[in-house]
């Protein structure tokens, strides 16, 4: 109850407060009213003055003004743009010409009486800023000038240029001030002209009134000697080396470099500077003609370079300094070049590219003759005397015949094999020189202006960044622009193809390394790679390893090499004439031309028997080629023999490569027991090749797919390395086996996609041209790089041939064929049954259950074959006899298999 008063006692309040809200309501409309009323008066439209003529003419010359100006503007404005639209090298042209008409009016002025206006102009200025020296203006303009018309494209020196000017300009002028008495303002102007000028009196003024003539000279003494330094780019600790220069190419001084290394060292020191980069060029007389094949020849004799080998020096040297340390500062300059393949660089150009252009007709390549063979070994020398002593002492040893004094024998290595064999490997000489590639044509830039059409037609913000050209196919590098899908351009492909005409389009996205899509387009002149020039530039990095092959170029321009022991083994597969034979004699011509037989021996295959004919005879094979298909089955399981005593070798003295145990019996670590009598002796490597894998698995697919995965899964440490290649590759030739231990592939043209994915287990290989055109996917790389194939001539592989068969005769192994001596007739019952009958013998003697449903099924042959192979088997005491429906009674243990299996192949 006590709340309510309070609540009476505000009422009022809030009673007492609307009054006054409504007064305050009928307040503001008073207020507000006035305020109209002025703001109606203020809008009151005042009355217009009339016109007066005076405005209206001034209104008229104005816009007549500003109208003259926006003209004259205008046209200027278009002479600008039209400037700096024009070409840079134009604008400097134009500065050079200006300066040299500027040159002829000042020389004109001052080495004439010039009478007008012009004359007067020059003799202020000119006369008046340089005083006496106004003569040799004129010559510093047209100095100027053909600086700038001779090197348009060194713009960053102009800075440093006039530096160094004004600063020999001021200090000349100062010194010919004072010495001239240095004149005041007091005196005259013409005293000042008489002088050093407006530009003398101001440098030489404030140094004579702070500090006198004896310190002003030597201070101006310095500016010059620094304008002048600054001008030539002359350091001042590279005085005395650039005066000495001068002097010896005046003749005044003689160089000291003569007396040390002689002229011709000189002369090969200077091409090799001038090959290697600017930052170490040393600056001399020009290089004479420089002949690389004396170099060439010496890095490959320093490459294979070995403990066990010695290297014999050839005599007829003509120059006494050896080419091998230039040779092998060239090679260290190739910034790794050949082992990441990457393009060549200019000294890999030189190398690969014989002698110069001028030398080109008295170098024509000849037959080499066999060198005179050397049993003794020289070590290499490093001291000059000593090796122009020790080439006399070698020039009287391998004095020619007297009829042949006139040819001198071209340089070969002389390799002391075990024994006493020398033998020398083949020249790169013997194999073609191929000319330097094509970086862009014409056709390329064509293809450009297409894909960019393309890409405008269908509105897709891309653009051609670049392109790299390769022998084959040139990869053009498309970038995208930002928030553009890369299936925009892969679903152009079918339009690109038809842009460039060109039905063989690849695109690659992204390009390995880029953040780029390459489309891949064949060129239309294509380029042919020579198998030489790959084996010299792996000659020029000093690689020596014997199993190194060359394989082509890739699409970047760089030659392209690979290991066969690092492989370690690698599939060949193409469609008839894509290349894969000229692959094949590739390979094998490079085991010719870098290894000895002691290095690597080979095991080839033939099944077609007219491919690889032409090596028949070299000493490298271990076994006439073969050509019998039943016969190879045999040579690859005595491969298989082969690597497991490689293996014990390995187990019993503690190896985990071939390598390891080569390199420990060379040094003499290693000993037989006592009482063993064998002689240990390094194993070569031993490199199989099989040219038609579909023949070998048609004849005979068990035992060859099993030699084959226990090869490849094997033989890697021990030094043996499988190559297999066919036109056929179908899942029933490259079977699942052989693939998942095959890991390297190189894949050449192929007749459908289904072909590509059993080759490279991707698409691409249905796209390829042919003619050598091909993808390379080495093992642990997840992309193939498209290459093209090097190719070898007919002619060139048998000089080879040829050449390894003057060396040495081949040394064959008795056991590969072993197989074949120890054979009888087979029995004419058998007849050519002769695989069944040991399946089916194998198979009943392993289950223990003989009967003849059981051969249908599981060798699917008919009733009357099976009923026969039981016969055959009951004759030969494996199977009893019939007793009506019921199985036959397996009468052969299962540790009794293979002397079963031995009598039924006729074997003792």
């Amino acid at each position: 109850m006590a709340s309510r008063p309070s609540a009476a006692k505000k009422q009022p309040a809030k009673k007492a407060a609307a009054p006054a809200k409504k007064a305050a309501a009928k307040k503001a409309p008073a207020k507000k009213a006035p305020a109209k009323k002025a703001a109606a008066k203020k809008t009151a439209p005042a009355p217009k003055p009339a016109p007066s003529p005076t405005g209206g003419i001034y209104r008229l010359v104005r816009a007549v003004w500003l109208g003259l100006a926006h003209a004259v503007g205008a046209v200027f404005r278009g002479i600008g743009n039209g400037a700096k639209n024009l070409d840079p090298a134009h604008r400097k042209d134009g500065v050079a010409l200006l300066l040299l008409g500027l040159a002829l009016i000042v020389a004109a002025g001052t080495w004439s009486n010039l009478r007008g206006p012009v004359g007067d102009l020059v003799e202020i200025i000119v006369t008046g800023a340089f005083g006496r020296l106004d003569l040799l203006v004129p010559i510093l303009l047209a100095v100027i000038a053909a600086r700038f018309i001779r090197h348009p494209e060194q713009p960053e020196a102009n800075g440093r240029i006039v530096i160094g000017l004004s600063a020999l300009v001021i200090g000349v002028l100062g010194q010919v001030h004072i010495a001239c008495g240095a004149p005041a303002r007091s005196d005259g102007m013409q005293a000042i002209r008489d002088a050093g000028g407006l530009i003398g009196w101001s440098a030489a003024t404030p140094l004579t009134y702070t500090m006198g003539e004896v310190l002003a000279v030597p201070l101006l003494v310095l500016l010059t000697v620094f304008g002048l330094l600054v001008v030539t780019a002359t350091p001042v600790n590279a005085i005395p080396r650039r005066l000495r220069e001068l002097g010896v190419r005046l003749g005044v001084m003689h160089d000291p470099a003569e007396d040390e290394f002689g002229e011709d060292d000189e002369r090969y020191d200077d091409q090799w500077r001038e090959a290697l980069p600017a930052r170490t060029r040393r600056r001399g007389p020009a290089p004479e003609a420089y002949d690389p094949d004396g170099a060439e020849q010496e890095a490959l004799s320093r490459r294979r370079g070995r403990p066990r080998r010695s290297a014999v020096p050839q005599p007829d040297m003509d120059r006494p300094m050896d080419a091998v340390d230039v040779a092998a500062a060239a090679a260290a300059a190739l910034d790794g070049a050949v082992l990441h393949g990457m393009p060549p660089s200019p000294i890999v150009a030189d190398l690969t590219q014989g002698v110069s252009v001028g030398d080109r007709e008295d170098t024509t390549p000849t037959p080499v003759p066999t060198p005179v063979p050397a049993p003794a070994a020289r070590p290499r020398q490093e001291k000059l005397k000593v090796q122009e002593k020790l080439k006399v002492e070698v020039a009287d040893l391998t004095k020619p015949a007297p009829e042949a004094q006139g040819e001198l024998p071209p340089r070969a290595e002389q390799l002391q094999l075990s024994g006493d064999i020398t033998y020398s490997l083949p020249s790169l000489d013997l194999l073609t020189r191929g000319g330097p590639g094509k970086a862009r044509s014409a056709a390329n830039d064509a293809v450009v202006a297409s894909l960019t059409n393309v890409f405008m037609e269908f509105k897709v913000d891309a653009a051609v960044t670049g392109f790299t050209r390769g022998p084959t196919v040139t990869r053009y590098e498309v970038e995208l622009g930002p928030a553009v899908k890369v299936e925009r351009i892969t679903a152009l492909a079918k339009n690109i193809a038809y842009a460039v005409a060109s039905p063989d389009v690849r695109i690659i996205s992204p390009i390995p390394g880029k953040s780029a899509v390459g489309i891949e387009i064949p060129n239309t002149d294509r380029e042919m790679v020579n198998l030489g020039d790959v084996l010299r530039l792996a000659a020029a990095a000093e690689d020596e390893h014997p199993m190194l092959v060359a394989l082509g170029k890739d699409v970047e321009g760089g030659y392209v090499m690979a290991n066969l022991a690092k492989m370690p083994h690698v599939l060949v597969a193409g469609a008839t004439g894509s290349g894969k034979s000229s692959c094949i004699n590739c390979l094998i011509t490079s085991i010719m031309v870098r290894a000895t037989p002691e290095d690597v021996r080979m095991v080839l295959v033939d099944p077609k028997r007219v491919e690889l004919t032409a090596y028949e005879g070299i000493p490298h094979l271990i076994t006439p080629i073969i050509t019998n298909p039943k016969r190879a089955a045999e040579a690859l399981q005595w491969v298989v023999r082969e690597m497991d005593l490689r293996y014990d070798d390995l187990a019993a003295f503690g190896y985990r490569h071939i390598d390891d145990f080569n390199e420990a019996i060379r040094e003499g670590k290693l000993k037989t027991p006592e009482g063993s009598g064998r002689e240990l002796k390094a194993y070569p490597y031993l490199l199989v090749i099989v040219d038609e894998l579909a023949d070998l698995m048609m004849v005979a697919p068990r035992d060859v797919e099993d030699s084959i995965v226990r090869i490849t899964q094997l033989a890697r440490a021990a030094g043996i390395h499988l190559v297999l290649a066919t036109q056929r590759p179908s899942v029933d030739v490259v079977t699942g086996l052989i693939k998942a231990n095959v890991p390297s592939r190189l894949a050449f043209a192929t007749s459908s996609l289904a072909d590509s994915r059993v080759i490279l287990d991707q698409p691409g290989a249905e796209k390829l041209i042919g003619k050598g055109d091909g993808l390379y996917l080495p093992m642990g790389q997840n992309k193939p790089t498209r290459m093209q194939g090097a190719f070898v001539t007919e002619d060139e592989v048998a000089a080879v041939v040829q050449h390894c068969k003057d060396q040495m005769a081949p040394v064959f192994r008795d056991d590969v064929v072993v197989g074949t001596k120890q054979k009888k007739e087979i029995d004419e019952e058998i007849g050519d049954d002769l695989d069944l009958l040991c399946q089916a013998a194998e198979l009943v003697v392993s289950t223990q259950f003989g009967s003849t449903s059981m051969l249908q099924r599981k060798l699917r042959v008919g009733f009357a074959k099976a009923g026969r192979l039981m016969d055959l088997m009951e004759s030969r005491g494996i199977v009893g006899p019939s007793e009506g429906s019921k199985a036959r009674d397996v009468l052969v243990k299962a540790d009794e298999l293979d002397g079963v299996l031995a009598v039924i192949r006729g074997e003792a």
